[in-house]
């Protein structure tokens, strides 16, 4: 993502709290009801895309006073909605989520006109990398690059930056687009948690998802979110955050796979993604462990 975007972030957390009230109650029902929650499901998304972001408000409770809960009692109900957001929404359990979020590094890349850029690249093993091929190649607006050209790239391992270079990429001329994806290698020795790719992901509406990716560059962040519809040139939206510098990211399923790479979001909406699936041809330079179901 371009880091000269700017967001709104009281907006898209209060957009959030309303797609995801949504989102709870569709999880949440029984089987029974099963279709009509998916299709009120699809009207509120509809709805919240048609709709003007609403004004921020402070989360301050007002009413009456109430007497705090004892500490046993609160350590039940927090367990009890540990074990509700496990078994309900399927989000995978922090140790995991903490094991993944070591995969992924801060991705920087510097031009020959003085310019840097930020983004994300996942570890696949053997020192390679999985990133955005706008990250680290000069793409156009419009399919042209206007002659600039990236000199240098640099992953954050360590605390400290260390050379890569591109050894394979897709056939995109501008962003968001199903060739926009590129493998980076480093020369270094690391030692990272190679991912798990599973190219046989369905990504059915409304699945629980996970995106990683260096966020506003400042450092990799986890969020949550759900697949949303399949679009025609093979790309998927997702109801999750698109701030920039998390393009060539990861996007986990509940099991903690590889499924795909978030490349950009909706002009002027943070809220709504578009990932790129995981394909064979990613991988036809590399040798990583892939999953089938």
């Amino acid at each position: 993502m371009s880091n000269r975007r700017i967001a709104v972030p009281a907006v898209v957390a209060s957009a959030f709290a309303i797609l995801f009230f949504g989102l709870g109650s569709f999880l949440g029902a029984r089987p029974s009801s099963e279709a009509n929650e998916i299709a009120a499901l699809r009207a509120e998304v509809d709805q919240l895309r048609r709709a003007q972001p609403p004004m921020p408000t402070g989360t301050s409770g007002v009413g009456p006073a109430i007497e705090h809960t004892p500490v046993e009692s609160r350590a039940a109900i927090v367990e009890d909605v540990k074990r509700q957001l496990q078994s309900e929404m399927g989000l995978l359990p922090i140790n995991m989520i903490r094991e993944r979020r070591q995969s992924f590094v801060e991705l920087y890349s510097y031009d020959d006109r003085g310019s840097s850029s930020y983004g994300t690249a996942g570890y696949l093993g053997n020192g390679y990398f999985i990133t955005v091929k706008h990250g680290v190649i000069a793409l156009g607006q419009d399919g042209l690059a206007e002659g600039r050209r990236i000199t240098s790239i640099k992953v954050m391992y360590d605390g400290r930056p260390i050379a890569a270079r591109v050894v394979d990429a897709g056939d995109a001329h501008v962003e968001v687009d199903p060739g926009d994806w590129a493998i980076l290698k480093v020369k270094e020795a690391i030692d990272l948690p190679a991912l798990t790719a599973n190219l046989d992901y369905r990504f059915e509406f409304a699945d629980p998802i996970f995106r990683l990716g260096n966020d506003y560059s400042k450092g990799i962040i986890v969020a949550t979110g759900y697949v949303g519809q399949r679009t025609p040139n093979k790309l998927v939206t997702c109801l999750t955050d698109g701030h920039p510098g998390v393009s060539g990211g990861g996007v986990l399923n509940s099991e903690g796979q590889l499924v795909g790479i978030p490349i950009g979001r909706m002009q002027g909406d943070y809220r709504f993604s578009f990932i790129l699936p995981l394909r064979e041809e990613m991988f036809r330079r590399v040798k990583v462990e892939l999953s089938t179901p």
